[in-house]
C-alpha cells in the first residue's frame, strides 16, 4: 500500500495553530513543532509549509516569517547544506519581489550559524513574528545576492535549477481567484464576512481554506498523465514462423466399442446370412424368433441392413416382420421403408417349405 504523503487533518490543525501564534516567541513554536513531530517526520509538514509558501498570497506577513522559522529550524541540527528547503529559503532572502521584511528576517535566519558551526544571534528566536514585523528597520539591512548566499550555505551553485516539462505541465495546487482583481488586497477587512450582509466576490474563510490545504497537499501535486498507447503489432510476413501456444487440456474420449463382445448373436448373424440366401427350416426360424424376442437389440448385431431387407422379406417373411417390428422405434426404419418398398408383404406368411 502507498504510503500518504500529506497530512492528517489533526497534524494540520496542530501546524495551522502554530503559524496563527504570531504573538508567543519564535522558539516556543518551535519546541512545539518538534514535539508533535519527530525529526524523522519533519519533511511532511515541512515540505506543505513550503507549497504554502510559494504563494504570497495564502499566508499573512507574520504566518510566512513562522513557517519560515520552521523550515529552517526543523534541520538546525544539520549542516546548512543538509536541509532539504535550503534553495527555497535562499530564493526568499533574494526576492526583489518580497516584502524587505521577510527578506531581512530568513537572511538572519540563514546567518544563526556562523561558517565553523557555532551558533549565534539566538535573540532572533526569542522575539515573537509580530514584534519583528512590528520593531523592522530596513536602512540596517544588506541583501547580498544569490551566488554567494548559494556558496556560502549549500554545497553546489544552481545558477539555473532544473526545467522538467511534466513538472511546468502540472497544475498549481493553489490557483487565484478568478472573479478578485489581480491588484487587490486578499488580506484587506473588506473581505471579511460581515453578520447578515451578502458575501462580496473573493469573501470567505481563509483559515478554513489554507486548513484544507495543509491536509490535502500531496508530494504528487497534479501532473501532466504519462500517456504509454500499446504500439500496433506489425503484420505478419509470408516466411514467418507462426508461433503456436500447445493447449495441454486435453478431454479423453470413450470408445464405446472397446471390450465388446464380439460374440454376441454369432448364431443369430449365421441364421440370418442364410435367411438372406433362402427359406430356413422351421426349426431354424423358430431359434431367429426366440434369440430377438429374448434380447430385441441383437436386431442390431446380426449384419442386417436396410438394403438387404428386401431379401429376407422374399425369401423369410415372418422373420422380416419381427425385425421390423424391432425397428419401428428406430431412426434406421426411414432407411429400411426406403428399401422395404420395393418388395411386398402378401399371403398368409407362411414360411415356405421346399417338402424337404
Amino acid at each position: 500500500m502507498k504510503k500518504r504523503a500529506s497530512l492528517g487533518f489533526e497534524d494540520s490543525k496542530a501546524v495551522f495553530g502554530l503559524l496563527r501564534a504570531e504573538q508567543r516567541p519564535l522558539e516556543e513554536i518551535v519546541s512545539d513543532f518538534t514535539s508533535i513531530f519527530s525529526h524523522a517526520f519533519h519533511f511532511i509538514p515541512c515540505f506543505s509549509l513550503s507549497l504554502l509558501l510559494q504563494d504570497k498570497k495564502m499566508l499573512s506577513s507574520t504566518q510566512r516569517l513562522i513557517a519560515f522559522a520552521l523550515l529552517h529550524q526543523a534541520y538546525a541540527s544539520q549542516k546548512p547544506s543538509a536541509n532539504p528547503f535550503i534553495n527555497l529559503i535562499i530564493s526568499a532572502a533574494c526576492d526583489v519581489e518580497a516584502e524587505k521584511c521577510e527578506r531581512a528576517f530568513v537572511l538572519q535566519l540563514l546567518q544563526l550559524f556562523g561558517s565553523d558551526g557555532s551558533t549565534s544571534g539566538k535573540e532572533l528566536l526569542k522575539q515573537s513574528a509580530a514584534d519583528y514585523v512590528k520593531n523592522f528597520d530596513p536602512s540596517v539591512h544588506v541583501f547580498p545576492q544569490q551566488e554567494q548566499l548559494q556558496q556560502q550555505y549549500a554545497d553546489k551553485v544552481h545558477p539555473e535549477p532544473y526545467s522538467s516539462p511534466f513538472k511546468d505541465g502540472s497544475i498549481k495546487n493553489v490557483v487565484a481567484d478568478p472573479d478578485v482583481p489581480s491588484g487587490c488586497d486578499t488580506n484587506s477587512s473588506e473581505f471579511d464576512l460581515q453578520p447578515g450582509a451578502k458575501p462580496k466576490v473573493g469573501s470567505g474563510d481563509k483559515d478554513e481554506t489554507v486548513l484544507g490545504l495543509l491536509s490535502n497537499l500531496a508530494l504528487e501535486g497534479l501532473g501532466p498523465h504519462w500517456s504509454r498507447p500499446i504500439p500496433p503489432r506489425l503484420p505478419v510476413q509470408d516466411d514467418e514462423l507462426v508461433w503456436l501456444n500447445p493447449v495441454d487440456n486435453h478431454e479423453l474420449l470413450w470408445d464405446d466399442g472397446m471390450c465388446v463382445d464380439t460374440s454376441r448373436g454369432a448364431a443369430v448373424r449365421d441364421l440370418i446370412a442364410k435367411a438372406l440366401k433362402g427359406p430356413l427350416v422351421p426349426a431354424q426360424q423358430e431359434q431367429v424368433l426366440l434369440e430377438l424376442a429374448n434380447d430385441p437389440k441383437l436386431v442390431y448385431h446380426c449384419g442386417l441392413t436396410p438394403r438387404k431387407l428386401p431379401e429376407l422379406v422374399e425369401n423369410n417373411p415372418l422373420i422380416a416382420v419381427e425385425v421390423l417390428t424391432k425397428l419401428i422405434n428406430s431412426p434406421e426404419i426411414a432407411d429400411a421403408r426406403q428399401y422395404g418398398h420395393e418388395s411386398t408383404l402378401h399371403g398368409s406368411c407362411e414360411p415356405p417349405y421346399n417338402g424337404r
